[in-house]
């Protein structure tokens, strides 16, 4: 059985596994893992005793075709981080080419319009995984749908700023015309001062890249980070973050480079201080598990005294050799 989505990521060649379970795209594995049960429990032929033969061989075309692979490519931790700096990219990309995105549905552009994005997002999210799976039938186009809100998603946390003008079918983003006069207004007036893109884009970077790092994702943060460092480059802040992530990876000298830039262009940046002063200890603390390794010197009555003469490890220097003659 042939299973195709031509909506939302699906559209552009991605293949949109927290679409297919009906989770945030920052979901954690822990909550992948609970989601994929119920899932899978749903679509379990002793679940399916009761179903016609069409619906039995859609529950299993789902699990083994989308929901096995979704689950399998989410719940390692290697494919995991891959994934997720993949689309972490493809969002960007998205913004770029912004132009040619379409948005089908009423969901998707309020989200592209909503003021308060994230808490709209996982409330939808929420919502629709209520009953995705209900009827088979409709798993489809339902999967489609969570794809196209992930992408307005991904763009709106990339930094992509939607307006009436410029948002995807925004004719029809508030059911009227646009020269009508009873449109919802869900935009910033005009005569609001819009913030400058550039100092937009890099805080979305370092809000992800933090949020990232208290997940321990620490290879998606130093991507996000790097590339706010690309477009901010004298942005104090991304130095000091990226330096905690070189220093949580053991890259202790690039975590130096980048406290130390911290520093140079703000002396007072609370992060850089504190974690250059940890980077300090750490490296003092590894010189001098260094030297105590070393062996100390036996002499003195005491370090005789201690000298088995028959044990051979220890049978070096003058008093290993009398020891011997002894014996």
């Amino acid at each position: 059985m042939s299973i195709k989505i031509e909506r939302g990521l699906f559209k552009y060649d991605f293949i949109d596994h927290h679409a297919v379970l009906c989770v945030p795209v920052d979901a954690d594995l822990k909550t992948i893992r609970k989601r994929y049960l119920k899932i899978a429990r749903r679509l379990h032929p002793d679940s399916c005793t009761n179903a016609s033969e069409k619906e039995k061989k859609l529950a299993s075309a789902l699990l083994s075709k989308l929901v096995n692979p979704a689950y399998e490519k989410l719940s390692q931790e290697r494919s995991y981080t891959e994934y997720m700096v993949v689309l972490s990219q493809f969002g960007k990309r998205l913004v770029q080419d912004s132009a040619s995105i379409d948005i089908s549905t009423d969901m998707a552009r309020q989200l592209a319009a909503a003021a308060n994005v994230d808490q709209l997002y996982r409330v939808a999210i929420a919502k629709i995984a209520e009953t995705q799976f209900e009827s088979l039938e409709k798993v489809i186009p339902i999967i489609a749908h969570i794809s196209e809100l992930n992408m307005v998603y991904l763009m709106r946390t990339a930094g992509k700023k939607f307006t009436n003008n410029s948002s995807p079918s925004s004719n029809t983003l508030n059911h009227t015309s646009p020269s009508s006069n009873a449109s919802v207004n869900t935009q910033a007036q005009p005569s609001e001062p819009a913030p400058n893109k550039e100092d937009t884009t890099v805080i979305q970077y370092l809000r992800r890249a933090q949020e990232l790092m208290t997940k321990n994702q620490l290879a998606q943060a130093r991507v996000e980070l790097q590339d706010a460092i690309k477009l901010a480059p004298n942005e104090s802040r991304a130095h000091s973050l990226i330096g905690v992530v070189y220093l949580k990876q053991n890259q202790m000298t690039m975590a130096k480079v980048h406290f130390e830039r911290a520093l140079k262009l703000n002396p007072q940046d609370e992060t850089a201080l504190e974690w250059m002063g940890k980077l300090e200890k750490l490296s003092a603390a590894k010189s001098g598990t260094k030297t105590d390794v070393k062996p100390k010197p036996t002499t003195g009555t005491a370090a005789s005294a201690t000298k088995k003469p028959d044990n051979k490890s220890e049978g070096g220097g003058l008093f290993g050799l009398f020891g011997g003659k002894k014996k």
